[in-house]
């Protein structure tokens, strides 16, 4: 989840220099265009197949996952981006919330507690604030988070299922293609140059690989540990504000930031320690 959350960042720092070429319709079509190349190739090449008996959850996590995308990057165009951030990454929380009354995992104190203190570090980090005639905008913010919990959510079950995330990222790919190639179908394109089909190339490529290894991470890991590692996304795009921008970071914002690592390592403590138990449990 780690690898996911650098990657995802470095997608952030890609789209954000994209921003003044292409509309986010265009990104969300060009990075899921890029990635079901990249998921059928690999399948092609390595003979994997890519038949599967579970439609219903491969669908609800492509809508669900397509449409948290589409309300954050709104947010992100009538928010300050630092509130639409903030709302989307309510996530955790919700899945929080979504595997101890749906997956029926057991909710641990401490665990949440981990959940809570990074979440704190991203409000933080970020500083978000919010106008009175924001509140339609705030709302689809906070449904990104809840609808990327339940695209995460469905993740988890199709690792459970057995789906591989070869098969689960080219189905969510596939899915984000065709409806916003539908949707660009009935508006204009910008056009794609030299100048900037590097910035479209990097932001597939980094966006599948980190679906990828956030695919893993959900299949293999422990569903809170995992929530709770997300965070470091935020911090990981905090870092890149720094090299790329220039931005300066007050002391708030670094005590914010101290928190998400604390948040992380505590997480991974006790995720480790709940593997450690269930071993010796089962031993």
């Amino acid at each position: 989840m780690l690898v996911a959350a650098f990657l995802f960042a470095c997608m952030g720092v890609l789209v954000k220099l994209s921003a003044g070429h292409f509309t986010s319709i265009e990104l969300v079509f060009y990075r899921s265009l890029i990635g079901v190349g990249i998921t059928y190739l690999f399948v092609r090449h390595h003979r994997l197949t890519l038949k599967t008996g579970h439609w219903k959850t491969h669908c609800s996590r492509g809508l669900a996952g397509l449409g948290s995308l589409l309300m954050f990057f709104y947010c992100i165009t009538e928010l300050p981006l630092a509130t639409a951030i903030s709302l989307n990454y309510t996530w955790p929380l919700f899945m929080a919330l979504f595997s101890t009354f749906i997956l029926r995992e057991q909710l641990h104190w401490p665990m949440a507690f981990a959940i809570a203190l990074g979440f704190v570090g991203v409000v933080f980090l970020l500083r978000p604030t919010l106008d009175n005639d924001h509140w339609i905008a705030a709302c689809l913010g906070l449904a990104s988070g809840f609808f990327a919990a339940i695209a995460y959510l469905n993740v988890r079950q199709l690792g459970s299922l057995g789906e591989s995330e070869w098969r689960v990222v080219f189905y969510f790919t596939l899915i984000s293609t065709l409806i916003t190639g539908a949707w660009l179908l009935l508006t204009a394109f910008n056009p794609v140059t030299l100048q900037n089909i590097n910035l479209l190339i990097g932001i597939g490529i980094t966006a599948t690989l980190a679906q990828l290894a956030m695919t893993r991470a959900y299949r293999t890991g422990t569903t809170l540990v995992v929530s709770s590692l997300g965070y470091s996304t935020v911090l990981f795009a905090g870092i890149w504000g720094i090299l790329v921008w220039n931005d300066t970071l007050p002391s708030v914002a670094w005590l914010g930031m101290s928190f998400i690592i604390a948040g992380g390592a505590l997480s991974g403590i006790l995720g480790h320690y709940t593997a450690l138990k269930a071993r010796n449990d089962i031993s």
